[in-house]
């Protein structure tokens, strides 16, 4: 009864508010009952705001899943938080799209691995280069430890850092180079110093182990008395120079037997050494012979600047010479970089953050195990250094075509790591593969399959652009894949442009 009784008399003054409000010059903007605003008699002003002089605030409605969905069908999944890299617009809602690996980790991610997967001409290295070029202006540095097609050079050049350009008459690497830490070692107490050439010398007969393993050395794995006397080896020359070793350093060595080598291998003979070390020592000459002379078998002529924004190895001199001599370049050019990385850092030289982009992954897996183990080790890392490693290959047939189960499994396990994938235009068999590794719903795979079907084409050659170019599934753990269109500016289009032996090649130019 004394609610009715309030409510009247509030309908009453509101009534006497409204009588008076229209004998005045002016009606007010609102009124005030009760500590109450209420709306004038002809409404709120403004666009949109009607006549009513009440605002409906609207129902809530609680329910399952399969209830909402029926009354509402367009549910979508959370968008991305709009942090890090602005990738482009949803092309299912239109809002804004951005990535940000680095930033997300111990949030929405555990790793800031990346791995980027499409056809051929979907714009692979253009989402890579944008994530790259923006985590530079946030401070990272951007390396790129083999850029087999030269097709970065451009953007490292424009951000100020650089490019150094490995083939018979251009710069040469020495991969058993020390970086800034050679130089230094001599200042360090006694103890740290035995420490850190210990670690030394194990990167560097890890990385001789791994290029015996290629086509141009023994293609195979080396047996353990081979493993150990190239370790012996390396120790051996690493004591006796001032400076870095190379590698025919350590094939003299072998060739001139010291009893401490014949120790290691329990030997007492002359003959019996050397059959053990005859393969593993001419296949150490095969990597400064050959398809490989002159690239990896003396000194750097160009040591890697670690204060420039960004650096680039380029193996495009390379391409002419098959894809062995290219994959072991990749293998040499890795270990360089990660050492001389590790190195500033053990000196406290360097402490910004990395992108590294690993493109035309296909052709590292092919330099043989070594690279398989690299890429592995720096999967396992990059968490606690900071670093957003990005895989970037055409098809998970590559991992699988490896020759050992120990390696395919390997492989498939980077993708694995990484918490972020990214897909462009993939056929549907290819799909299956990677709905088989991270889940894909069907949607998503029917969504990803629509952009790699073939273009309509004039008959004079026009509109070769690939249907999916500039379009990704953004995949970010088991959350719904977030699509979205990449537009780039002019300026990325003239940096990121890896068109142009096509187009001259089409137009004949």
């Amino acid at each position: 009864m004394r609610t009715r009784k309030n409510r009247q008399a509030q309908d009453a003054q509101r009534s006497r508010l409204y009588e008076e409000a229209g004998t005045a010059e002016a009606e007010p903007t609102a009124w005030r009952l009760n500590g109450k605003v209420v709306a004038p008699r002809r409404g709120w002003r403004g666009a949109g705001s009607g006549r009513s002089p009440h605002t409906d605030r609207g129902a809530v409605y609680l329910g399952t899943t399969t209830e909402v969905g029926g009354l509402f069908p367009f549910v979508l999944g959370a968008p991305l938080p709009p942090e890090g890299v602005p990738v482009g617009t949803d092309l299912l809602t239109r809002e804004m799209v951005c990535f940000d690996p680095q930033g997300w980790v111990g949030r929405l991610v555990q790793n800031p691995g990346v791995w980027i997967m499409a056809q051929p001409g979907a714009g692979k290295s253009a989402i890579t280069k944008r994530i790259a070029l923006v985590y530079s202006s946030y401070g990272s540095m951007i390396v790129v430890p083999g850029d087999v097609k030269g097709e970065y050079a451009p953007l490292v050049k424009g951000l100020g850092g650089q490019v150094v350009r490995i083939g018979r008459g251009l710069d040469r690497l020495n991969p058993l180079d020390s970086g800034p830490l050679r130089r230094r070692l001599h200042t360090m107490p006694e103890e740290r110093q035995r420490v850190l050439l210990a670690e030394i010398n194990g990167r560097r007969a890890d990385l001789l182990h791994a290029l015996l393993a290629t086509p141009h050395g023994l293609g195979r794995r080396a047996t353990a008395p081979e493993a150990n006397v190239v370790g012996a080896a390396v120790e051996r020359v690493s004591e006796a120079l001032a400076d870095d070793p190379v590698i025919p350093d350590v094939v003299r060595v072998l060739r001139e037997g010291p009893k401490e080598l014949w120790n290691k291998l329990l030997v007492d003979t002359v003959d019996d050494y050397r059959s053990l070390v005859r393969e593993v020592t001419l296949a150490l000459e095969n990597l400064c012979t050959g398809p490989l002379a002159g690239l990896f078998d003396g000194p750097t002529t160009q040591p890697l600047n670690l204060d420039a924004p960004a650096v680039s190895v380029d193996l495009s001199a390379l391409l002419t010479a098959g894809d062995q001599v290219v994959a072991s370049g990749l293998l040499a050019t890795w270990s360089y970089a990660y050492g001389a990385i590790d190195s500033a850092r053990a000196l406290g030289m360097m402490d910004r953050p990395l992108v590294l982009p690993l493109d035309e992954m296909w052709r590292a897996l092919r330099a043989g195990p070594g690279m398989v183990e690299a890429m592995d080790g720096m999967t396992r890392l990059n968490r606690s250094k900071g670093e957003v490693t990005i895989f970037v290959t055409h098809s998970l047939r590559d991992p699988e075509s490896l020759p050992s189960p120990e390696d395919r499994a390997k492989a498939l396990g980077l993708m694995d790591r990484c918490d972020s994938l990214i897909l462009g235009a993939l056929s549907a068999g290819e799909l299956e593969r990677v709905n088989a590794q991270r889940p894909l719903t069907s949607e998503e795979q029917s969504l990803v399959a629509s952009w790699s079907a073939p273009s309509i084409t004039g008959v004079d050659g026009t509109n070769q652009r690939h249907p999916g170019r500039g379009k990704y599934l953004i995949k970010i753990g088991t959350r719904a894949g977030a699509p979205a269109r990449l537009d780039l500016t002019e300026a990325e289009i003239e940096l990121y442009d890896t068109d142009k032996a096509m187009r001259r090649k089409v137009s004949g130019e």
